[in-house]
This record gives C-alpha cells, structure tokens and sequence, in this order.
C-alpha cells in the first residue's frame, strides 16, 4: 500500500528526518517503534497530510503522491487516530463522524435523520460499543478513540495510523483496541500502530520497523525479534535493568498525610514519605491516584485531613501554597497541565522559580537562558536551544521539561504521576534515573503508575488504592498477583490477601 524512501524533514537547524524508510501492506498491523525523538511522529504526520516532506519518495499503490494537507491523504485513504482527541465534544457521537461530510437537504439544511441512520448502520457494522445520539464529550478515552475510528472508516479510508492509542487507557479499555485494530487488518486494511509499551506488541503487531535518530535501523516480521534485540535497536546500547535501583536507607519525614477526604473522591487517606524514598501508588483507573496528587498539591480541595511538610502542618488550598510549602506535582498530563506549550522551553524552566532569574521585579533573560542551559545539559533534554517551544519537542523530551521545572525550584516533595506515560523505553530509564538522583539527594517521591513492571521495581514500597482510599501496603519485591488483589477486592478483605 504505502513505500517510504528516503524521507527527509528538516524544522530550522534541527533534522528530523534523516532517511525514514517504511513500506506497510494491505492487511497488516505495522508496528512503528522508536525513543521520542526519533522521527516517528514527523514520519506519520507527512505521511497523514499534516507536514510536507523536504526529500525521499512517497509512493501510494505503487504512484507517487506529494500530500500538501490532510485532506489529500484522506482523498487517497489515509487517516490518523491522534492520541489527543480532536473531536468536537459538544456534538454526537453520529455529528462527529460526519462532521464536514453530513447529508443535505435542499436549501443547505443538515438531514439529521439520515445522518444518524447512517452513524447507527456503520457503528452496528462494526460492533463497536457506541450509540449515535450520544454526546462525545460524556465519552470515556477509549469511546472517543472509536468515534475517531468510525471517522476515518466512514471517510473510506484504507489505511489507518493509530498514535499511541492505549496511553490513556484502563485495561479492559486497550482490550477494546486490541480487538478493533486486529478486526481492520482482518478487513483487509493497512494499520500503523505507534506504542512505546512493549508490552502490546505481540498482541496486535504482524512487522516492526523501528526508528533512531531520524533513521530507519532496522525492520523484520515482529515473530523474528526477541523483546530484547528491539530494545537494542531502539536505543542503540544495552539496556539490561531499565527497572531497578538500589536501596537508599529513608531519612527524616518529608510529607505526612492524615486523614486526607473529599466526598466521592478520597477517604479517610493517611501516609508518610522520608528523605530518600520513592513510595509506588498503585491502583486500577478511577482508584483515586491522580486526585490524591491534586489534593496533597493544592489543586482541589478536600473536605477534611491534614498536609504536614517536614513536621509542619501546611495550609494548602491553591497550587501556588503547594508550590511554597516544597511540593512539585509532574501531572499525569504535561500537555494540558504542566506545560506552557506556546512559550520557550528556558520560561517553562523558570517559570515556578521566576525570583531566582529577576532583578527587582524584572526578568534577568540572561540569567534565564544560563538556568536553562544547566538543566537542558543535566537532564540531557534534546533541543536545539532553551529558546525552542516545548511545542516542538518530543513527548520525552517534553516530560524532561516538566522535571527541570521543579528541579530548578528546589522542592523537596516530588509527586509523579504516570511520569512515563507516552515515553519510549530509554526515556523511561532516564526519567528513573533522575528520579533516583533525586531521592539520594534528600528528596521524598511518590510515583503514581498504571504499568506493573516499573510500580514493582522502581518504588522502595508500594501503596495501593481503591475507590478513594487506601488498600494496603506492599513491600519491594511484592508480586503483581498482590498488587491486583488489593487493587480489586474490598478493603474489609485485605487482611486476608496479603
């Protein structure tokens, strides 16, 4: 179906692009592997209409097609599944589908009728768990996938991009896409399917091409490659313990939570974190993590319980009180959340810490720019200058950012929430290291994380949640069966489990 020779793309003095090569056939799953950065992104938007290439060759059905927008891949069969929803979220879900293509009647009007009995047919065709009066924007993550999906198949696509479709997802939920994605191939359609969870692979992949700095390194059937030899040609070394750290004695209490409650949300939650520790925060979606984080941070506010900070009672009812009482929260979104995208990567460095880089109220840009230099070079952030838009960086690079951020404001409790969500496996080693760095330097982490392997052995200990509150306590070296069974039983049954 698709032939990519050669593609080239540069953006100012930074390639992007040096030799992308990939060749996808009709009625395979193509899995397109790589570190963030690597040029896997730029490849899929020339290839979906979104930038144009500046050297190589695009072949379609065996033509070459130069695609100047996305509506020139559409008109070929091209479409992507972006990992960020684009939909309108105030519409339907049968709206959405045929957004820009609805059936008319005379005088212009919209034939909702006709509409709809199409969104239900093509929704029934496919099996997919969707109705067409619903509102997208009451979807769940997955939903608004499917709708995605159903656009792009109703829009006669024969070949879809799925960019890192599961990132986001509960477990029954990348079942769903699992199920889908194999129903296209068996369609005979063509799948390009972006993941940096190795983990998935083997369930929906048919070949693999994987991507190194700008260059296509290597590309086989997914059944010669062992997970070993992929995570060698991703990041061009050995990488034998991605996973594992040594134990760090814990030192003085840095953060005490007592008793912490919000009506729906948390009950009756109490921990403690010390100097040197990283404490894992396992639980299933919903469990409660992500809103622990905001309320320890000051985001959302709790009904009752108490944040003590190094042996002080903090009143915290904003983001900016967490921020002065030593707290940094690495939100589990860094798009949305912990990242101004349109600014400079040197002001989103700064920005928690602006009276380190001002002189009488005034921004000092070159004491700004040294501040960010310092932390590009320490946490090896891949940028042309502190003076790109973290708009432009790789998601990796991105979650570096956010990190530098808080490094640059000194905080001493760190939460991280999915710190690697959307990373590729070397990044993920080197957010890990970062955060060991942290703790043998006198910080307290807890590290929320939906991906077993790491929660077992990154984290000193590991608390689990359940439905707000607290389950259970697990040592390092704890099983993934324990883990799943304080996640899922009741908490009156915990005793029994352990």
């Amino acid at each position: 179906m698709l032939e990519l020779s050669n593609i080239q793309k540069r953006f100012g003095g930074v390639t992007a692009l040096a030799d992308g090569n990939l060749h996808v056939r009709a009625g395979e799953v193509h899995l397109l592997l790589g570190e963030n950065g690597a040029g896997k992104s730029t490849l899929m938007k020339i290839v979906a209409g979104m930038q144009e290439r500046d050297g190589g060759r695009m072949l379609w059905q065996g033509r070459e097609v130069f695609l100047k927008q996305p509506a020139d891949a559409a008109a070929i069969g091209v479409a992507m599944v972006h990992q960020e929803s684009l939909l309108a979220p105030h519409l339907s879900v049968a709206e959405n589908i045929f957004l820009g293509r609805e059936d008319r009647l005379p005088f212009g009007w919209v034939n909702r009728r006709r509409t709809f009995e199409r969104a239900r047919r093509l929704i029934e065709q496919h099996g997919f768990p969707l109705q067409a009066e619903w509102r997208v924007g009451k979807l769940s993550p997955a939903g608004k996938q499917l709708v995605e999906i159903c656009r792009a198949i109703q829009h006669g696509s024969s070949l879809l991009i799925f960019d890192e479709p599961t990132s986001s997802l509960s477990e029954s939920e990348t079942g769903e896409v699992f199920r889908i994605v194999r129903s296209l191939r068996d369609r005979n359609m063509g799948v390009i399917y972006i993941t940096h969870r190795l983990q998935e692979l083997r369930a929906v992949g048919d070949r693999v091409t994987i991507f190194r700095d700008g260059r296509t390194v290597h590309s086989a059937p997914l059944e010669e490659l062992t997970t070993h030899q992929i995570i060698h040609h991703m990041v061009g070394r050995e990488v034998e313990a991605l996973y594992t750290r040594e134990a760090v004695k814990p030192g003085a209490e840095l953060l005490r939570v007592e008793g912490l409650s919000r009506a729906g949300k948390l009950r009756d939650v109490s921990f403690s974190l010390c100097a040197g520790e990283i404490v894992g925060l396992g639980g299933l979606v919903g469990a409660g993590r992500t809103e622990l984080c905001r309320a320890i941070f000051g985001v959302d506010p709790v009904d009752s319980g108490t944040v003590s900070v190094e042996g002080r009672k903090a009143e915290i009812h904003s983001a900016g009180e967490g921020v002065a009482a030593g707290i940094a929260l690495v939100t589990e979104d860094r798009q949305k959340t912990g990242l101004a995208l349109r600014l400079s990567i040197a002001h989103n460095i700064t920005m928690a810490n602006l009276k380190a880089v001002s002189r009488l109220g005034v921004l000092d840009l070159k004491a700004e720019s040294e501040a960010a230099t310092q932390s590009i070079a320490r946490l090896r952030i891949k940028a042309a200058s502190g003076e790109q838009l973290a708009l432009r960086l790789s998601g990796g690079n991105q979650q570096k950012v956010v990190i530098a951020k808080w490094l640059f404001r000194r905080a001493r409790v760190f939460l991280f929430d999915e710190p690697t969500r959307g990373i590729d496996v070397g990044a993920k080693a080197e957010v890990f290291a970062v955060m060991d760095e942290l703790a043998r330097n006198g910080a307290a982490i807890l590290m929320v994380s939906s991906e077993l392997p790491e929660l077992l052995q990154v984290p000193d200990r590991i608390l689990v949640m359940r439905q707000g509150r607290i389950t259970g306590e697990l040592p390092k070296g704890a099983s993934q069966e324990q883990v799943m069974r304080l996640a899922a039983l009741d908490t009156e049954h915990r005793e029994n489990i352990q």
